[in-house]
């Protein structure tokens, strides 16, 4: 047990140990609160003052995080594969805040890795993640240089590695900006669970081809590897595939990390640069957008104030869509995006309820492009290795995790296919019943003109000339009628055939929901763990007894079936049901945008034929007027001349007929106002059917 003043510890509470001091996890005397003291040892006294300070020993009290490093989060097998995207901007939030703070003050921290960025949990649950261990830190300006050299060699920019590690002569001064490299290493890191820069046989063994891959790498690039031992060098220049970051977060990640994995400190970016374009992603929002076409789910990554014009290029950019070609739906309803708004006014998403993205196009669905775990999995030596075998427990585990991590996106994305699907489908169905609806009021009013006693009497009555140009009139009105008469039959028949196809829905989501294949792999993880906490254990032993070697022997064999039937899982029900969700997907698309476009026909033929009768029934209804009017004045002038005139029919004849054409002519004013109300019904109609994808 040691104590200070203040504090007290004892030496078996060791948290972390370094070249120079040992951390203890200690109490405060008078208030019992947990915290993190650093004592430093005889070495901390042989560095250089501008480093030690002074030669008094002294204890540094510092806030104890009791969530371990980045580093122990990213050595956790769930985290293989890099951090997930909202945990990732966590740490790059707060690296940022924490550099920008140095920054401020002028200090360069020199040693920044992840076993220096310290992680607790906040109130609310939430991750914080602090810059820690500033042994090696000093004050330096912007233009200003230092010589001496600290840091840890993986992340170590490569003049400082070529000094400090190959520990080969030269006069460089280096500036602020080592800091930048260290931080992309960092963040590569996160990103990924494994170090850009690997050569053969990894880091520490291979120094020279680790330098040679530093130093000529090509610009742009923002890893390399050597995957033999003298092989060529391979440069990356984009996440891996197996990174949970989405491809929006990673279009705006990459050129970054380009910029600050530099070499040549002349082309590297400084400080202001890498704050404003870091600064720039945080500040932005997240818009969860599922592509139905495509079947994937895409995160948009835009500022709050920009307008949903910007909103629909950025998913143009990512689905190739063209802002006019996209259509929206979020939770079953048409969201219409006005180009001009803000884009706060897009409604809030999650990756479970995003903006479902339709297109007029039909195409072929791409699904989720993934790696298959089975192809990252190591396998365990014959013989008994406590390290190695528990190394390689660890990358199988890590696997498994991608494994169960992947097969929660499959089950999602199947569900995601098939809700956007139902509601594209009642999107139709409603089309249906509005045009049928509009179709069947324009037949009655078409069958009232066509079918009018009125007309008829009249039509029998002597021949006059604007009669006879009504009649023709009439029968362009039943050959519009007729048209129209055909389109209900085929409205039907589309009705018939998206009920099918919801009822093939119904039972696909019952057989999505009723899928136990995530809870069959998690199972093998729970079991394949505890093996995984036993072989951490026992590296920490100089070896084992009989017996307990042949238990370990026997849990590298169930580790091993375990692992087996995870994959077995993974591959025959997840992937394979995926798989053939998507061709069944891609099929029902190009069924219901057949019935769209049949129903978009249907529309604007309907639209056509109420227009044309319109102007029928208005030029009509024009010449029952004149007629109506010519028929008044000749009885009135009938009615004052003396003799009589002569006409060819009868007075009474005459009266009856402009009794009749007086109201002939009321039903046809009344018959254009209801046609011409029915226009605008299916004009609406139209404009919903071919909206440009809002």
């Amino acid at each position: 047990m040691q104590s200070t003043v203040n504090y007290l510890w004892h030496t078996d509470d060791l948290l972390g140990q370094g070249a120079t001091a040992s951390v203890y996890k200690a109490r405060n005397k008078k208030s019992g609160e947990l915290v993190a003291v650093k004592v430093f040892n005889t070495a901390s006294y042989l560095r250089p003052r501008e480093v030690q300070g002074t030669s008094r020993q002294k204890v540094l009290v510092m806030e104890y995080c009791s969530s371990g490093s980045l580093l122990s989060v990213l050595e956790s097998p769930e985290n293989a594969f890099g951090l997930p995207e909202d945990e990732f901007l966590v740490v790059l939030r707060c690296v940022v805040a924490g550099m920008n703070h140095l920054r401020e003050n002028s200090i360069v921290h020199r040693d920044i890795k992840p076993g220096n960025i310290m992680r607790l949990v906040g109130e609310e649950g939430q991750s914080i993640y602090k810059l820690t261990d500033f042994g090696a830190a000093r004050e330096l300006d912007d233009d200003e240089k230092f010589i001496s050299v600290y840091g840890t060699e993986e992340y170590l920019h490569p003049d400082m590695y070529e000094r400090a590690v190959l520990r080969k002569p030269q006069q460089k001064a280096f500036g602020v900006t080592v800091d930048l490299w260290s931080i992309g290493v960092t963040l590569y890191h996160a990103a990924t669970g494994s170090l850009p820069f690997v050569p053969f046989g990894g880091p520490r063994r291979n120094k020279e081809i680790m330098h040679r891959i530093t130093t000529e790498k090509p610009a742009g690039a923002i890893a390399g590897t050597q995957k033999r031992e003298n092989g060529p060098l391979e440069w990356s220049y984009a996440l891996p595939i197996t990174c949970q970051l989405s491809m929006g977060l990673q279009s705006q990640l990459v050129p970054i990390l380009a910029n600050i994995l530099e070499v040549e400190q002349a082309k590297c970016w400084g400080f202001d640069q890498f704050f404003a374009e870091t600064s720039d992603i945080l500040q932005r929002v997240v818009i969860h957008v599922f592509s139905l076409p495509q079947a994937v789910l895409h995160h948009v990554y835009i500022h709050a104030h920009n307008t949903i014009a910007i909103f629909l290029e950025a998913v143009y950019k990512q689905t190739n869509m063209a802002p006019q070609h996209q259509e929206y739906l979020f939770e079953g309803h048409l969201c219409v995006l006005e180009p001009s708004l803000s884009a706060q006014h897009i409604a809030h998403t999650t990756t479970s309820s995003p903006l479902t993205l339709f297109s007029v196009a039909s195409e072929t669905p791409k699904g989720l492009a993934f790696r298959d775990p089975a192809l990252d999995i190591p396998k365990f030596m014959p013989k008994v290795d406590l390290q190695a075998d528990y190394n390689t427990a660890k990358g199988v585990l890590g696997a498994g995790y991608q494994a169960l991590r992947l097969a929660r996106v499959l089950l999602a994305g199947q569900e995601l296919m098939l809700r956007g699907l139902h509601w594209f489908l009642e999107t139709l169905q409603a089309t249906c019943r509005r045009t049928l609806e509009v179709t069947q009021m324009a037949l009655l009013f078409l069958s009232n003109s066509l079918g009018t006693e009125r007309f008829n009497d009249m039509a029998r009555m002597p021949e006059i000339q604007e009669l006879k140009r009504a009649t023709e009139l009439r029968s362009k009105l039943r050959a519009e009628a007729e048209v129209l008469s055909r389109f209900p039959h085929s409205i039907t028949e589309i009705q018939a055939s998206l009920g099918s196809l919801s009822s093939e829905l119904a039972k696909n989501r019952d057989q999505v929901h009723e899928d136990r294949s995530i809870q069959q792999i998690q199972c093998c993880l729970d079991k394949m763990y505890l093996i995984y906490k036993q072989f951490k254990k026992s590296r920490m032993r100089p070896g084992l007894g009989y017996n307990e070697e042949q238990i370990h022997k026997l849990d590298k064999v169930n580790f091993s079936h375990l692992a087996k039937r995870l994959l077995q899982v993974f591959q025959e029900e997840c992937v394979q049901k995926y798989q053939t969700s998507l061709v069944t997907h891609g099929n029902w698309m190009r069924s219901l945008h057949e019935a769209r476009n049949r129903l978009r026909l249907i529309g604007c033929s309907v639209a056509a034929c109420s227009t044309e009768a319109q102007g029928v029934q208005e030029n009509l209804s024009k010449i029952l007027d004149q007629l109506s009017h010519q028929l008044l004045q000749d009885r009135t002038k009938g009615a004052q001349a003396s003799p009589p005139p002569i006409s060819p029919y009868s007075s009474s004849a005459l009266k009856d007929l402009g009794l009749h054409m007086e109201e002939l002519c009321e039903e046809m004013k009344l018959l254009a106002f209801d046609l011409q109300d029915n226009n605008r019904i299916i004009e609406g109609l139209s404009r919903v059917q071919s909206a440009p994808d809002v």
